[in-house]
């Protein structure tokens, strides 16, 4: 594997007009898709709109006011109007976003976290995304409180992964979100990244609440739930993320989230 930064082009551009973004008014929601052959990488910002975004595959890292997370594409991350946040893609970016006018935010949640995504959600916001013109018909309005009321009862869970803030540190995250199944043993980690082993075990827990090892097997997870709900058997799902022991990997799946691989996969389909 080639540590580079990023192995495709950059793609930053705004996902509305920052017009749209700063004002509080207008719709009550704004929704847009994206996809790109592109990493999409967006500098810490804010705006007058609250905005949940996710991912359509593959695994986002969201910054938001002083939380860091990994999310996969089965989830998504809640940023009330006036919070500043960021995001980097694992990968080509394909993803979506629901803009939600400050007015209409009052009883959705007052801080940064991650939510599950229903299905009636993910097609509420593929309609959405299609409207056009300023103003919302009598339909779309209605499938407007739809989308609010998604957001307002979908469960908050703990899912998404903390990033670390140590710059060092934060480049190994990064190259393990973009590629889960790298097998590097912690002393090459440590080299490649200029810290010292030690130092890396140490901070990582202060800065994550995780160990190294158990962080990589996050984000692995992370991604097979994204793996699993697209279909992908246990066994090559395993595989995919570099366990040489399936039985393993179907372990630690239960002991994290509660279910096997198996009955996750089911209650997806």
């Amino acid at each position: 594997m080639s540590f580079n930064t990023f192995l495709t082009p950059i793609m930053s551009d705004p996902m509305i007009l920052p017009a749209q973004a700063a004002d509080a008014g207008g719709p009550p929601l704004l929704a847009v898709l994206r996809r790109s052959g592109e990493v999409r990488v967006t500098h810490r910002h804010r705006h007058a709109r609250g905005q949940l975004l996710g991912a359509a595959q593959g695994l986002l890292s969201v910054d938001a006011d002083n939380s860091r997370w990994v999310v996969p594409a089965t989830h998504a991350v809640w940023i009330p109007p006036g919070v500043q946040h960021g995001l980097r893609s694992h990968g080509p970016f394909s993803g979506w976003s629901v803009y939600v006018a400050a007015s209409a935010c009052a009883e959705l949640p007052g801080d940064a976290c991650v939510l599950a995504v229903s299905g009636l959600l993910r097609e509420a916001v593929t309609r959405a995304a299609s409207w056009t013109g300023d103003a919302l018909n009598a339909p779309q309005v209605r499938l407007s409180g739809v989308i609010l009321d998604e957001i307002r009862s979908s469960p908050r869970v703990a899912l998404g992964l903390p990033m670390p803030r140590d710059a060092r540190l934060l480049r190994i995250a990064r190259a393990l979100s973009d590629r889960p199944d790298e097998g590097r043993r912690l002393e090459e980690w440590a080299e490649w990244a200029g810290i010292a082993p030690r130092t890396l075990t140490r901070r990582f827990i202060a800065e994550t609440g995780f160990t190294f090892t158990e962080w990589r097997q996050r984000v692995r997870l992370l991604e097979a739930l994204e793996l699993l709900a697209a279909g992908r058997p246990v066994k090559a799902a395993a595989l995919d993320l570099g366990y040489d022991n399936v039985s393993a990997f179907i372990a630690l799946f239960r002991r994290v989230f509660g279910v096997t691989p198996g009955r996750y996969e089911a209650s997806m389909r």
